[in-house]
């Protein structure tokens, strides 16, 4: 019985920590190098927040494809050739879109470490 309760607590802590780790091949950026990256024309911006959180808060540029229609939509609305930067509210979401982005083959995406709440406008 203490046994199992040694690989409940270890699956539950392997479970946590891919959680926090980001997506093997994904750049990662700060709010402050958003900045930089938003004057760039050939960049694709989406906030993979709900509706209702994009209109209380969002940054200009970036379009709202919440993370429930990534599958369905992406192919439609982006493009793989152009890098893809993804923010949410803390960076947990838009690291679960940006997994999502890479199995329909996206390679150029970029995460925003710390996502709205890092941005100060």
């Amino acid at each position: 019985m203490e046994y199992l309760n040694y690989i409940i607590i270890g699956l539950l802590l392997i479970f946590i920590i891919r959680r926090f780790i980001p997506t093997k091949g994904v750049r990662q950026i700060t709010a402050l190098e958003l900045r930089d990256e938003l004057k760039d024309k050939n960049k694709q911006f989406i906030d993979v927040r709900t509706p209702g959180e994009y209109r209380v808060n969002n940054i200009k540029g970036f379009k709202n494809l919440p993370l429930q229609q990534i599958m369905q939509k992406a192919e439609k609305e982006l493009s793989k050739d152009k890098e893809v930067i993804v923010i949410c509210q803390s960076g947990m979401r838009s690291q679960n879109a940006i997994k999502m982005l890479k199995k329909l083959g996206y390679t150029k995406v970029t995460n925003v470490k710390g996502g709205m709440s890092g941005w100060r406008s």
